[in-house]
């Protein structure tokens, strides 16, 4: 394929095929024909062009539908007869959860620098979108950003990062089966992203204890410790906000109105990383193999529906995403459109639905491996899940 080549659409899962033996094609693993400069050269310039006013467009459109949900539950669901109740409660639930991802989405643009063009702006923004969910914002931008430099590295990713067949827990193989399964994915959904926070569960190993809450902890350097401070005053301030709110009106109320779409968004925003690095067509590189380019697009987009769309296109436009990050969210999909024929074969797109591509990963995606019919690639990795 040439720079400006045009690859056909393998005929595979990964397109929609209905041929449920087909094999998944796997992403090229070789360097491409193409570099990051030809890439950009085939976007519009005015895709990376930030909008203040289109921004917190977005934050305004988020923010009232958070408040008209809040509204309508607090204001109408007491006056709904109790067996009717039952259902408009998880109907708010869902809905709100939806809108808070967005929000999310919102803060961590913040941390990339796409939501402005000033740093302040976005910082500011971002501390408190992100402190009024629980996420310490500066401590999760720094380690996000080096899983940006560092995507589809097995020495030095930081968050999903694979591991080799040798180093899966014992228990691994008897989990290896649906009930496993179900419990994997709902520990992983609900508690997943709380113990990635205060424990580095699933992220990059340190020589010592690793947690995003610690300012002197591994994951930071001296320069970025002050910050990390500031993020946990954030954090301070929510939770004291929350022990008043419980004070004032009970913990039940809190929980219905606030923690169970809080348990929304967490289960999300894991469903969503998860799936954009996790796929058995993906790649994974030791250091003898790996590049910034090969690693950025070992990634998958993924196609949620009307979801899409709710949770700002950070789902099916991943993979322009992980090439040119400080890209605003509203411009990634006329991007990702302009990007498709130079990468060609370098690029996925899993239009799988989610529930089912959810379960298939949990099945196949259990550690990587290098394949023992190529001697010449032996810093390339593949999940696998025979044990």
């Amino acid at each position: 394929m040439g720079a400006g080549g045009r690859m056909p659409e393998p005929k595979s899962e990964l397109n929609g095929s209905k041929n449920k033996n087909s094999l998944i094609e796997r992403v090229p693993h070789t360097k491409p024909p193409f570099t990051l400069s030809e890439i950009k050269k085939a976007i519009p310039p005015h895709c990376f062009k930030r909008s203040l006013i289109r921004s917190f467009a977005c934050v305004f459109h988020d923010l009232f539908f958070a408040s008209l949900f809040y509204y309508v539950a607090t204001s109408y669901f007491h006056l709904i007869p109790k067996p009717i109740s039952y259902i408009a409660w998880p109907i708010y639930w869902i809905f709100q959860g939806c809108i808070l991802t967005g929000v999310w989405v919102i803060a961590h643009e913040c941390g990339h620098h796409a939501f402005s063009d000033h740093q302040w702006v976005d910082d500011t923004v971002g501390l408190i979108l992100h402190s009024a969910l629980l996420v310490p914002y500066f401590s999760w931008k720094y380690s996000h950003r080096r899983h940006h430099s560092n995507t589809g590295s097995i020495d030095r990713d930081e968050v999903f990062v694979p591991k080799p067949k040798s180093q899966v827990s014992p228990f691994a193989k008897y989990l290896n089966n649906p009930p496993g399964r179900v419990l994997s994915l709902f520990v992983t959904l609900t508690l997943g992203w709380p113990l990635y926070l205060a424990f580095n569960v699933s992220g990059r190993p340190y020589d010592r204890f690793a947690c995003h809450y610690d300012p002197y902890g591994p994951i930071y350097s001296n320069r970025e410790r002050l910050q990390i401070f500031i993020s946990d005053i954030g954090i301070f301030i929510a939770t004291f906000a929350l022990y008043h709110l419980v004070s004032a009106k009970g913990l039940g109320w809190v929980v219905l109105v606030y923690g169970v779409p809080l348990l929304i968004v967490n289960g999300f925003l894991v469903l969503i990383t998860y799936l954009q690095h996790t796929h058995p067509a993906l790649p994974h590189y030791d250091s003898s193999e790996w590049d910034w380019l090969r690693g950025a697009l070992s990634t998958v987009d993924r196609d949620y529906g009307i979801l899409n769309r709710v949770f700002h296109n950070i789902t099916d436009t991943h993979v322009v995403h992980h090439l040119f990050s400080t890209m605003p969210h509203y411009n990634a999909m006329e991007a990702t459109k302009a990007v498709k024929p130079i990468l060609g074969e370098y690029y996925r797109l899993d239009d799988t639905p989610i529930v089912k591509a959810m379960w298939r990963e949990a099945k196949e995606c259990l550690y990587v491996e290098q394949d023992d019919d190529s001697p010449s690639n032996k810093g390339v990795f593949w999940y696998k899940n025979k044990f």
